[in-house]
């Protein structure tokens, strides 16, 4: 049963308690704290004696962890957990900012199935003219991939491939892949820029983005708040380098020598970060190889073994 309340989305599951008796699992991992279930299968586990884990990809510079009420609730949710799971770096230094002793989070980091991103890539490139063609795709473009929402600095992108040289627009055109509320504001905006070639793909489905992924110059996720940022995983598997702000909970993971972090909403930052992998197809190179090599990293292997320590730890052989 969902409700919306406000701003908030309210989920009441009936017979959580009935369904994790029948199930009667050795260990419970609870991927949240901001619905009534997960509460229900906190008190479930306490009386059952059965170790609880949260998995939480909250972050310090995640928007939605400053209000007070919430940070609160956290709190006393996290008083009743065994150990916590966490996808990288930045969501382990979080929970240690709210007092979890780092001896008990384990870090299962955040993947994607890259054989299948980096194989579906290669075979894109093969037939790259005629993928273009199909997509309607210019010869070479910036990316971007995710909702489009104002939170993830869309507008941020089409000002500042806007204020990019012209030598620059008129060779790399920039292409949106994804849908939302913005798009139609969004599609204005990129009328006023002349010369360039700004393309809006609208959704597209996992297996179709390797294709936009392998052909693309770079991925630029200029984000004002995401947890983590699958989208870039995703892109290094199919060889891109990346274009990111700090806020992102993968950027400390996984944009090293392969890419460019930025502030959110700092226009001159993107642009100079744009005009950088735009102007030096060596470095552009070094980065796609190297976005290759670090995404091997992030595998599901590497997740589920950070799965099995963390159950190990409570006491599950």
């Amino acid at each position: 049963l969902r409700r919306r309340i406000g701003r908030y989305n309210i989920l009441l599951n009936r017979g959580v308690a009935e369904a994790l008796h029948n199930a009667a699992p050795d260990l419970i991992i609870c991927g949240g704290y901001n619905y009534v279930s997960s509460w229900q299968a906190m008190r479930w586990a306490t009386r059952n004696r059965v170790p609880f884990l949260l998995w939480s990809e909250s972050t310090a510079r995640d928007r939605r962890s400053r209000h007070l009420m919430v940070e609160s609730l956290k709190k006393l949710f996290f008083r009743n957990c065994a150990a916590f799971v966490v996808p990288g770096r930045s969501a382990q230094d979080y929970l240690h900012q709210m007092g979890v002793p780092r001896q008990n989070i384990f870090i299962a980091r955040n993947a994607v199935d890259i054989g299948r991103f980096s194989e579906m890539g290669r075979k894109a490139r093969a037939k790259a003219g005629r993928a273009r063609h199909e997509l309607v795709l210019p010869e070479k473009y910036f990316l971007f991939v995710g909702r489009l929402v104002r939170e993830k600095g869309v507008v941020d992108l089409i000002q500042a491939y806007g204020e990019l040289p012209q030598e620059i627009r008129e060779r790399i055109g920039l292409v949106f892949a994804g849908d939302g509320p913005m798009r139609a504001e969004l599609e204005v905006l990129a009328r006023d820029v002349y010369p360039g070639t700004i393309h809006f793909a609208g959704f597209i489905d996992r297996d179709g983005l390797a294709a936009y992924y392998s052909l693309a110059e770079c991925i630029v996720l200029p984000t004002y708040s995401d947890t983590w940022g699958l989208v870039v995983n995703e892109a290094m598997a199919c060889g891109l380098p990346v274009i990111c702000t700090r806020v992102a909970g993968c950027a400390v993971e996984l944009v090293q020598s392969n890419g460019r972090l930025i502030e959110p909403g700092n226009l001159p930052e993107l642009r100079r970060a744009m005009m950088e992998i735009a102007a030096d197809p060596v470095l552009r190179d070094g980065m796609s190889a190297q976005s290759e090599a670090r995404s091997r990293e992030f595998s599901p292997e590497a997740w589920a073994s950070g799965i099995v320590e963390a159950a190990h730890a409570v006491g599950l052989s």
